[in-house]
């Protein structure tokens, strides 16, 4: 009788939370919830037939068999992503793999991209959103960023762009302001203390980087940081915050950086003149080999002449 097939999603969930050691921590990597990571054990467990995880009050601790197969493990994972390297760097020269954060697609790549297929018509460009984490803070470790080039030429990360070894270049610096529809405020400059009157928007990505909401960081900025305001819907992409805005929903604090096309149509307004700076960007992330193919290059370059001055 034929073994069954690998149950591959199981095996890097169990991967992430031995790495991890927190069925939480694996979620937020792999873009999915606790509940998924914890039936995708469920599911390795039985296929093994024995337990791998035992849950504790304060975390999981892994069984003596798990401790056993996780470096092999690990290293068929790194093995896989080595191979989808080779598949990429001996495929037909003039086809790119972009891997990019949803909100910079949606928000910054995807109004432009049009532009880079009209210059370079003979280089067949694929692009992923990725659905795993797509913040990178300091300190986490090369595997772990590699695994965004693991079936991609470049990937599109928000970071401080630290990672030795690896071609990092600070692509979209970001700032912060207030972005609300003209209907809410109209069209002229207004004061900080007039926020009290509309419902906000939040934003999520700050607090996906490193937990820190864009309001208070605008606020702080302002030196308004005690200024009692009304809450309202948080959304998880900057895209959907900057929809709700655009509907009149109530003033949003995000990167007019990631807005230009709604600031640019006057579907949103910037109703003050204080732009926050963020310490983190959107970076461009290669390996030096990758960046010497022609297609990788071109793509490179293309990036770095759409990144527009400030207004």
């Amino acid at each position: 009788m034929p073994d069954r097939p690998l149950p591959l999603n199981a095996l890097r969930a169990f991967e992430a939370v031995a790495r991890r050691q927190s069925v939480k921590k694996a979620a937020a990597e792999l873009f999915v919830t606790p509940a998924a990571i914890s039936h995708q054990i469920k599911l390795l467990e039985s296929f093994a037939g024995r337990t791998l995880l035992v849950r504790k009050p304060r975390g999981i601790e892994l069984t003596e068999t798990a401790r056993a197969v996780l470096p092999r493990l690990a290293q068929g994972f790194e093995q896989l992503g080595r191979a989808m390297r080779e598949l990429r760097e001996n495929r037909a020269g003039a086809t790119l793999t972009v891997s990019v954060a949803p909100s910079f697609a949606t928000c910054w790549l995807m109004p432009r991209l049009h532009r880079f297929i009209t210059e370079q018509p003979e280089i067949d460009v694929r692009v992923t959103a990725r659905t795993r984490q797509s913040t990178v803070v300091a300190g986490q470790s090369r595997r772990e960023v590699e695994a965004w080039l693991a079936d991609a030429d470049i990937a599109v990360l928000l970071s401080d762009g630290d990672f030795p070894g690896l071609h990092a270049e600070r692509l979209v610096p970001l700032t912060l302001t207030p972005l609300a529809s003209p209907r809410l405020v109209g069209r002229g400059k207004r004061a900080p203390a007039d926020l009290r009157a509309h419902t906000l928007i939040h934003d999520e990505l700050g607090r996906l980087y490193d937990g820190r909401d864009f309001w208070d960081l605008w606020l702080e900025g302002a030196g308004i940081a005690r200024l009692k305001l009304k809450h309202g819907a948080r959304f998880s992409h900057t895209m959907l915050a900057l929809e709700a805005a655009g509907e009149g929903v109530g003033i949003v604090c995000t990167s007019p950086e990631l807005a230009r096309p709604q600031l640019e149509s006057r579907r949103l307004v910037a109703p003050f003149e204080l732009r926050v700076p963020l310490p983190y960007a959107y970076h461009l992330i290669a390996t030096e080999k990758a960046l010497a193919r022609a297609p990788v290059s071109a793509f490179a370059a293309w990036l770095r002449s759409q990144i527009e001055p400030p207004k």
